[in-house]
């Protein structure tokens, strides 16, 4: 029997599979709110038999943002435009989550295809970013350091923006910790400088991701799953390492996370990455069996085969899958055809199902 395909229960909600639809941005957003490309892209990933969509990272506040083009969740309507795509999403058997993200000094950058590179200037649309210190990412403008004030106000506008993600029906929050934004550039010593009670020790570090944990949880309440996605190392000397994502892990647990989505690097323009297929699954499984908590594993995972031995080696619970899902928005199908797993198919593609 399958693993990839067998089914998975966290708090109220059960996963019909374990290949799941990592978050990407589309960089197609209005103002924050979503458009019809969103609900025919997430839609489709349904179809295609996937036991978890989350939609990509979507900004808590306006210069929360990546970028002018990306999507948010601080007022309602930009939670009323993601309420039909969760539905079409629900219709097609999936499970519906969200990831909440801040940018910090990520934040105001062009869109991948845009004529500017680098930060989007005042007169172009962009804004002033935040950071936990006024060091900027290499190559974009400099941050302004959040007080305390901003901090609270971050982690009130996750909580807000999980109560309009459940209110739009979304089953699943994932709390964006990685890639080098908001929450990551704090528990990093290569971007969180700061000498108060956010900075130094990996528990001062860890104190905003925890207190985003905390939030949210509370508004989530017991039933709804919340995930946590965080970049296991920067790759790079002197950055975040496996011990410590280890260490937050367990942490994050302890406050009410439920899984780990464990992903690497983002954090500064220098770190040193070498990719290979399933290139981070041991930085997956290191977190898994340190911090006592479920995990997903992600990266270059492209085959149904090395899926299913991912979860079979115990290095993870789920995988997350990016770019082959869209290569192949029916990944899922594809992978039950090919280790000849028992899934029910929608009745419109049956006649794929058979060999």
């Amino acid at each position: 029997m399958s693993i990839l395909f067998s089914p998975l229960s966290i708090r109220s909600v059960t996963f019909r599979n374990r290949l799941w639809v990592s978050p990407m941005c589309m960089y197609s957003a209005v103002d924050g709110v979503v458009q019809e490309w969103h609900h025919t892209h997430l839609a489709q990933f349904a179809s295609g038999g996937a036991g978890l969509v989350v939609a990509e990272a979507t900004a808590v506040l306006p210069e929360g943002r990546i970028s002018p083009r990306d999507a948010g969740l601080w007022n309602d309507e930009q939670r009323d435009a993601w309420a039909p795509i969760v539905r079409a999403i629900h219709d097609r058997g999936s499970v519906a989550g969200i990831q909440l993200a801040h940018a910090g000094r990520k934040a105001s950058t062009w869109w991948p295809w845009a004529e500017g590179r680098g930060s989007v200037s005042e007169n172009d649309g962009g804004w002033t970013t935040v950071a936990p210190t006024v060091v900027a990412f290499d190559g974009f403008a400099s941050p302004a350091a959040l007080d305390a004030d901003g901090i609270d106000a971050v982690v009130g506008a996750f909580a807000a923006s999980t109560r309009r993600a459940l209110d739009a029906g979304f089953d699943v929050i994932e709390i964006h910790g990685a890639h080098g934004y908001l929450l990551h550039q704090f528990l990093s010593p290569l971007s969180n400088l700061r000498d108060d009670e956010y900075g130094g020790s990996l528990e001062n570090r860890a104190r905003l991701l925890l207190r985003v944990v905390d939030a949210v949880r509370a508004e989530a309440g017991d039933d709804v799953p919340v995930f946590v996605r965080i970049s296991a190392t920067d790759h790079a000397d002197g950055g975040f390492t496996p011990d410590e994502a280890t260490i937050v892990g367990g942490w994050a647990a302890e406050h009410g996370a439920d899984l780990i989505d464990v992903s690497s690097g983002g954090l500064v323009a220098h770190q040193q990455i070498s990719v290979f297929p399933g290139y981070q699954v041991s930085l997956a499984d290191t977190v898994r069996q340190g911090g006592r908590i479920p995990v997903s594993a992600v990266g270059l995972i492209t085959a149904s085969a090395q899926a299913e031995q991912v979860l079979a080696d115990g290095a993870a619970d789920a995988i997350f899958a990016g770019r082959e899902w869209l290569r192949d928005p029916h990944f899922a199908l594809r992978a039950a055809h090919e280790l000849d797993a028992d899934v029910a198919w929608p009745p419109q593609y049956e006649r794929a199902h058979w060999r």
